[in-house]
């Protein structure tokens, strides 16, 4: 199949196992926001080994690909998790060995206790997670990584929707990158989306209303 624009060789093979997952689901979906959305995306639907084993390919890529200097990964509870600890693996395979860490929802009180799991943080920290919609979980994940006397390097996620905010004309991964003063990336983009729709005919009923969506909605 041949390659869409300039989309790299991983981002498109990540558009087609979502697809082909479903992680990737096309019609109207309401959002926490109210907003309706023709399109809707679910990681957790990521749940067996070969399309864990893909996606983790597809966030050392992006890591990698990125060019940000990192000493470690950190995964926010839940889904960060298999996420951070796929892409450590899969680092690990090309040669890049780093340690992962995650966080607990709430701290546990008996055996080693503590609110945290995996390596010491430490260093500049990677934080890995699905998507960034209210940037809860990032902001707490942000206050452990400092509290720890570390930094965070940047953030990889697997989808941004590149649309602005109910309040702001910034979307959620910009106000992340305005606030804090690091760099927010994605394996792919609505934007990357879009192109990928255009060379799919199955996809072809749907490409309209995602490119009224992000008239109406992007940044």
């Amino acid at each position: 199949m041949r390659e869409v624009g300039k989309m790299q060789p991983y981002q498109q093979q990540f558009l087609e196992l979502a697809v082909r997952r479903q992680v990737l689901r096309f019609g109207e979906f309401t959002l926490k926001s109210g907003r309706i959305s023709p399109y809707f995306f679910n990681a957790g639907l990521f749940d067996d080994g070969e399309s864990l084993n893909q996606v983790s390919e597809a966030y050392a890529a992006r890591i990698l690909d990125c060019g940000v200097a990192f000493d470690m990964l950190f995964g926010p509870a839940y889904k960060g998790l298999p996420l951070a600890t796929g892409a450590a693996i899969a680092l690990a395979r090309q040669g890049r060995n780093v340690p992962v860490a995650f966080n607990r929802k709430e701290a546990k009180s008996h055996g080693e206790g503590g609110s945290l799991i995996g390596a010491p943080v430490r260093g500049r920290v990677m934080i890995i997670d699905d998507v960034i919609t209210a940037g809860t979980a990032i902001r707490e994940s942000i206050d452990i990584i400092r509290a720890q006397g570390a930094e965070v390097a940047g953030i990889v996620i697997a989808l941004d929707r590149q649309e602005k905010g109910k309040l702001s004309a910034l979307s959620a991964s910009q106000e992340i990158e305005q606030e804090f003063g690091f760099p927010v990336y994605s394996i792919v983009s609505l934007g990357e989306l879009l192109a990928f729709a255009e060379h799919r005919a199955e996809l072809a009923q749907h490409r309209q209303a995602l490119q009224n969506y992000r008239d109406h909605y992007g940044v």
